[in-house]
């Protein structure tokens, strides 16, 4: 386990200082941050001064470690579009989006997996049916024209909910939320539907098919032949063994919410990182991107180190594999 933990820590380690080599190198090859600082008309004195309190005229590894450094303490710099420190802006803007995120993922497990689970058990009748249709559709359909719609039905046709913004926040330290105010839950609730529509259908379908398989393998049977009720089958034995693939597919699927929440939060024009990484594109602002880059990548590192330990949790079998090619 132990052995396990390192050699996934160290793979993370490899991964995280690729990303940050490729995020260094937009500050090599994407615009010039002394042309974007000073301006064109600076003179070349102030150009060459600027360049080395940058640290730009060091050699290019010296460069690199100390972007590697920074990166480490959280610090990417100033903003080129707003002059403010990138690290401020992330803190600023990162509760917003991981708000939209969790609620996004919390209610696509909520009704994914119960939905999943009926759909496999009573396949044949109009309910499921239904229910996979819907979700083709909800697999089909792009998240940017689900955000549309349902802006025109639920804001402007009917006027029960807002359409844009996150509404009234609590402040909780440096944290700002809006689960704690009418006004924010009525702002949350149509961008985190969106986001959350093509989860759910997924996460439908991979039950539904899962659940299947399952209830066709050998042990199934003979717990059927010893005669168990339905309920402990399908609850304690197929449920269960269902869960493996579905954590794996929910685990980088919540990873996916956070980092390409850019289209939601576009539309509903939600105050999060996404919407901040677009204005950035916009301006060419390249601490912001780089520092996006970055901070999703150890979102994604971290998420599958958790769902690797949790694939241990759930599946016995795994821990025995692990065990056997550690004796």
């Amino acid at each position: 386990m132990l052995a396990f933990i390192l050699r996934r820590l160290l793979q993370s380690v490899i991964v995280m200082l690729t990303v940050a080599f490729i995020a260094f190198m937009l500050f090599q090859y994407v615009g010039d941050p002394v042309t974007n600082l000073l301006g064109q008309d600076a003179t070349p004195a102030q150009r060459e001064q600027l360049r080395s309190d940058l640290g730009l005229d060091k050699p290019f590894p010296v460069q690199f470690a100390r972007f590697v450094g920074n990166a480490v303490q959280g610090e990417f710099g100033l903003s080129l579009r707003q002059g403010r420190k990138v690290s401020a802006l992330i803190v600023e803007r990162l509760p917003a989006t991981l708000e939209l995120a969790m609620v996004a993922a919390l209610i696509a497990l909520l009704f994914g997996l119960p939905m999943g689970v009926y759909a496999a058990l009573r396949r044949r009748s109009p309910l499921s049916h239904l229910m996979m249709t819907v979700s083709l559709l909800g697999v089909s359909l792009p998240t940017f024209l689900i955000g549309i719609l349902l802006i025109l039905v639920f804001a402007v046709m009917l006027k029960w909910l807002p359409s844009f913004g996150r509404g009234e926040v609590v402040a909780i330290g440096a944290w700002t939320s809006g689960l704690f105010t009418a006004d924010g839950l009525r702002h949350l609730i149509l961008p985190s539907v969106t986001l959350a529509i093509f989860q759910l259908t997924l996460i439908i379908r991979l039950v539904r098919s899962e659940m299947l398989e399952v209830l066709r393998t050998d042990y199934i049977r003979f717990a059927r032949a010893r005669g168990l009720p339905d309920r402990s089958i399908y609850f304690g034995h197929a449920l269960k063994n269902t869960l493996v693939p579905v954590i794996t597919i929910t685990g980088l699927q919540l990873g996916s919410l956070i980092a390409f929440a850019i289209i939601t939060e576009s539309v509903f024009q939600w105050p999060g990182m996404g919407l901040l990484f677009i204005q950035a594109v916009g301006f060419a602002d390249i601490p912001v991107m780089a520092a996006y880059l970055c901070l999703i990548s150890l979102i994604f590192v971290l998420i599958n180190l958790a769902v690797d330990l949790l694939y241990l949790a759930v599946d016995p079998r795994l821990r025995v594999e692990r065990a056997d090619a550690a004796s």
